[in-house]
């Protein structure tokens, strides 16, 4: 029997989680109740013009991050939520959000559709300023998100609903990667990524409050950054603290070595006061953080995780006068 778990290893090992998100310029989420099949959109009740769409999309590679949603109500409820997750450009807090309501989840498709055309919806409700979090228990992809999501998800629901916050919502969700940091969960609309979460750290994160040295253990990344410069935010953030999380940022690298052990890698941001502040870094592979192993409990291989380190920081300019548009 193989007791391979691929978190208890990553967590033995020490991993640093930072830098371990893909960039997706789209994310649409589909409710659909559980259980979900090893590929989501093969599960039972996914009708097949959902998933001829997404399998369309895909081989298109368009940026488009496709993921199956539920909620302990989604089996019973009549109508299907559909939540459309788009990058903004420039200067931001992460992704814009469009919310509709179906009658039925065969109605996706059509309504994608529509939305990829830039056609409105007779289906698109008012969205509204809600948190979203995506909890990954997709235990079929990966037994870690079975055995550490669905108790980390019903801890969530319980936490949301003791400390009576509004317009937070908790959801299931299918595959969203890095199945070794389980539990790991998306931030919505921020598009920020947790991993190896435990209740006391996802209530600082809920919050905004509390010691932010312990996103140094949680703190996966920001998915609008380059994976490689996702340390340099997390530097900021510990810098600046739970303000960091209201200021608009961008970021980008300059240049990169040919072995892309050494990045040049610029962050911009602006505070509510519009005040902008752009640094730059000198990122270098971290060799005593570098790790060679399973990427998930079924990898017959393991892998190489090159690890940044931020070697130099330093503020480039200030400007206190105009807020972007």
């Amino acid at each position: 029997m193989n007791t391979f778990f691929c978190s208890d290893n990553s967590r033995q090992l020490g991993e640093d989680i930072i830098g371990s998100v893909s960039n997706h310029k789209t994310y649409i989420l589909i409710e659909c109740p559980t259980p979900w099949a090893t590929d989501a959109f093969h599960s039972k009740w996914v009708p097949e013009n959902l998933r001829l769409l997404v399998e369309e999309i895909k081989r298109a590679k368009l940026p488009i991050n496709f993921l199956l949603i539920a909620n302990n109500l989604s089996h019973k409820v009549e109508r299907k939520t559909l939540l459309i997750y788009q990058k903004q450009d420039g200067l931001s807090h992460g992704y814009q959000k469009r919310e509709f309501h179906l009658e039925n989840i065969e109605q996706a498709a059509a309504v994608i559709r529509k939305w990829l055309w830039d056609r409105n919806s007779n289906y698109e409700v008012e969205a509204t300023a809600t948190r979203d979090f995506l909890v990954c228990t997709h235990g079929s992809h990966d037994k870690c998100c079975s055995r550490y999501g669905n108790s980390f998800y019903f801890n969530a629901t319980s936490i949301v609903d003791e400390l009576n916050l509004e317009n937070v919502r908790i959801w299931k969700s299918s595959h969203i990667g890095g199945h070794r940091f389980a539990p790991t969960l998306i931030d919505f609309p921020a598009g920020r990524y947790y991993g190896n979460l435990d209740q006391e750290s996802f209530k600082s994160i809920l919050t905004r409050t509390g010691d932010i040295k312990c996103l140094q253990k949680v703190y996966r990344g920001w998915g609008i950054l380059p994976s490689s410069i996702q340390v340099l935010e997390r530097e900021l953030i510990f810098r600046y603290g739970w303000d960091w999380f209201d200021y608009k940022v961008a970021g980008r690298i300059i240049e990169q070595s040919a072995d892309k052990n050494t990045i040049r890698a610029e962050l911009t941001f602006e505070k509510p006061d519009c005040s902008q502040y752009n640094y730059q870094a000198r990122l270098v592979k971290d060799e005593t953080k570098t790790v060679e192993l399973k990427s998930s409990c079924h990898a017959k291989h393991e892998s190489v995780y090159v690890k940044y380190a931020v070697a130099s920081l330093w503020l480039t300019s200030t400007n206190l006068a105009t807020c972007s548009a």
